[in-house]
């Protein structure tokens, strides 16, 4: 324990140094320079003479709003299904199909094949409802992500869980700074310091997937198996902490002071600590969980919830660092019961990942420009940056896994379970590409990062699982 506690102590010292100074050398890097990028969803308008007088009327009706909206929603749950379903049956997690689906909708497939279909479909002025509606799917999404987010996951194995996790965190962090280093001058946004900069590509690289890693583990089997306990362990550490990172670095990033940065901060701290030590305690006795009916809770108590999900999401977009934040920590303090955290699971599970999900990949993609890594050098950047945020999650989890005594086998198929980035990448690229920090170019890179390290994972599994069956034919004497 003392020995862990020490490698704790001393990788927190060196990391947090070299981050710190490569953020100091950073400052001095010359200012990006403006490059030409094609707007959010530009593609070829569609001309108001392109349409027969048979048809018209329909064509007006389609102009409507409401019309246009729903026409966005069939088209992007059909794609989004077809391509999770292809991907799920050739052993790949769904998500993975799902978000390049909503890649394959916007420029850099649909737009580029297709430029009056696309426009037609995802006009410009259209993408504000689309992202709207996204987003509560989002709140959703991190409300089940925040139940998920067991206490007892924290418990088991706190402090191995803890150096793993976060050496997991500090090594890609690491790397993601230095790697700004490089990048800034050439790609970063006009406009935007090198701190911010840094520290979005930092949190970038060091995400894990909680719910996809989830996933993965039940589908093969291992949930209940000492690797996956000590995932799930690792991961849920890594979720909790990496949220908290994020939540700091949005607030620096919309600040304009120092002063308004210590004062957003202090608010952060006073929601968590209301949530936490007053509303937790509170809930089971106000929605009268321990009353609950075998049904489950009526819909005064579901009315219930969804207004403290939409209040705290309001709470802590209001502060500063984005309304997911608040339906996370809605999720986190909800009462402990298990039949009652599964029942909102189910419900609203299946309605975000179905429905509203789907909206988020398409309105991420109508951004993602892959067209943008039109030259071999801008390829290389990409897989060198695909390089580094592997190096820096599967190599830093799988080193320290070794060190506090698990077997190389088992350290390596955590660190690739750890190195699944999956949906919460790509919710936190966005908020970066909304604060105007991830130039569109760095963001095509990142998503296209999160895609092949989530795919990987699946191989690399197998990889493991066939090293470990190799090393019990040959036995111990081979």
């Amino acid at each position: 324990m003392k020995r862990t506690i020490l490698i704790y102590l001393a990788l927190l010292a060196f990391f947090g140094a070299g981050i710190f100074l490569a953020i100091q050398q950073g400052q001095h890097l010359p200012a990006p320079i403006a490059e030409n990028a094609p707007a959010v969803g530009a593609v070829v308008p569609l001309r108001p003479g392109d349409s027969t007088s048979l048809w018209s009327a329909l064509g007006a009706n389609l102009q409507e709003p409401l019309s246009r909206l729903l026409l966005q929603v069939i088209v992007i749950v059909l794609a989004t299904r077809l391509v999770g379903t292809l991907f799920s049956r050739w052993g790949q997690p769904s998500v993975v199909g799902e978000v390049l689906a909503g890649i394959l909708l916007g420029p850099s497939l649909l737009g580029w094949l297709w430029p009056g279909a696309a426009s037609f479909i995802f006009p410009v002025e259209s993408l504000g409802e689309l992202k709207l509606l996204s987003q509560i799917g989002v709140c959703l999404f991190m409300f089940v992500v925040g139940l998920e987010l067991e206490v007892s996951h924290l418990r088991q194995k706190a402090h191995t869980a803890v150096l793993v996790s976060h050496v997991g965190i500090l090594f890609p962090y690491f790397l993601g700074v230095l790697t700004a280093l490089w990048l800034y001058s050439k790609l970063g946004a006009p406009g935007t310091s090198f701190a911010p900069f840094a520290l979005f590509m930092g949190i970038a690289m060091s995400i894990t997937a909680f719910p996809v890693l989830a996933h993965i583990l039940k589908e093969r089997g291992l949930a209940r198996t000492f690797l996956g306990s000590t995932a799930l362990t690792c991961a849920a550490v890594n979720d909790a902490t990496a949220w908290a990172i994020l939540a700091f670095v949005v607030a620096i990033a919309r600040a304009t002071s120092l002063a308004s940065t210590a004062f957003g901060l202090g608010l952060v701290v006073v929601f968590v600590a209301v949530m936490l030590l007053v509303v937790r305690p509170q809930l089971p006795r106000w929605l009268a969980v321990g009353r609950m009916e075998a049904a489950g809770p009526s819909r005064g108590v579901m009315a219930a919830v969804l207004l403290l999900i939409l209040t705290s999401a309001l709470a802590t977009e209001l502060i500063g660092i984005h309304a997911l934040f608040g339906a996370f920590v809605a999720g986190v303090v909800m009462p402990q019961k298990t039949e009652f955290r599964e029942y909102l699971i189910v419900r609203l599970e299946n309605f975000s990942s179905q429905f509203l999900l789907p909206l988020f990949f398409a309105y991420s993609g109508l951004r993602t420009h892959v067209g943008l890594l039109n030259d071999p050098t801008s390829w290389l950047i990409c897989l060198a940056i695909i390089g580094v945020a592997t190096l820096g999650k599967l190599g830093g989890t799988m080193v320290t896994a070794r060190l506090t005594g698990m077997n190389w086998n088992d350290a390596f198929a955590l660190g690739a379970l750890m190195n699944t980035r999956g949906l919460v990448e790509l919710v936190a690229l966005n908020i970066g590409y909304d604060l105007g920090i991830l130039p569109p170019r760095i963001f095509a890179m990142m998503v296209v990062m999160a895609l092949v390290t989530t795919f990987l994972t699946g191989p690399l599994l197998n990889l493991a699982d066939r090293a470990k069956r190799g090393t019990r034919i040959a036995g111990p004497g081979a």
